[in-house]
């Protein structure tokens, strides 16, 4: 199709950006059109539980793309994730993982899913964060197979603070990552 006289190539970047960007506005109209149909609640626990079945395939993408079969470790889960969403995010995400042991600390300071929620001028904007610590429990389950990730939720922007920061506990000992489990 780009082999058209005239015709327009978008650079690689440009073309990430803005399917990163679609993808987080599908999603915002989909949660739209199910509070019009069925209100605030429902809305908000089915989009969470789309994010959380989302969030696992879109590990194994990463996991797959970096030809890697999980995380080595915390720690590499942390820079995986740090490179999700510095480059595949992007498009209004930032966020830090510090990884402590068989803990994550996870710092959320921008947030284009909130931004859009309170764009829509809806009566609460946290819906956007209805769905945060079950998808980080499903990101890091994925990347480090065979753990269990408990999310403790400590402050989140869509209730006032002025950063989201969750620490999330994997249930697994240390000699346990880098494939020995199964």
């Amino acid at each position: 199709m780009g082999d058209l006289p005239g015709a327009y190539n978008l650079p690689d970047a440009e073309r990430a950006r803005m399917l990163a960007r679609l993808a987080l506005a599908w999603d915002g109209q989909w949660f739209l059109k199910v509070y019009e149909e069925a209100g605030w609640e429902t809305a908000a626990r089915l989009n969470a539980q789309v994010r959380q079945a989302f969030g696992r395939i879109e590990m194994l993408m990463l996991l797959r793309a970096l030809g890697k079969r999980q995380a080595d470790d915390p720690a590499d889960a942390a820079l995986l994730l740090a490179a999700y969403f510095d480059q595949v995010l992007a498009a209004g995400f930032r966020g830090q993982f510090r990884a402590e042991g068989d803990s994550v600390h996870v710092t959320v300071t921008e947030c284009a899913a909130l931004d859009g929620s309170r764009r829509a001028g809806l009566e609460r904007t946290d819906q956007a964060c209805v769905a945060c610590a079950g998808l980080l429990r499903v990101y890091f389950e994925t990347l480090l197979r065979g753990c269990t990730a408990e999310v403790h939720t400590v402050a989140q922007m869509g209730s006032g603070a002025e950063c989201c920061q969750y620490v999330v506990q994997l249930g697994a000992g240390r000699g346990a990552w880098a494939g020995e489990q199964e």
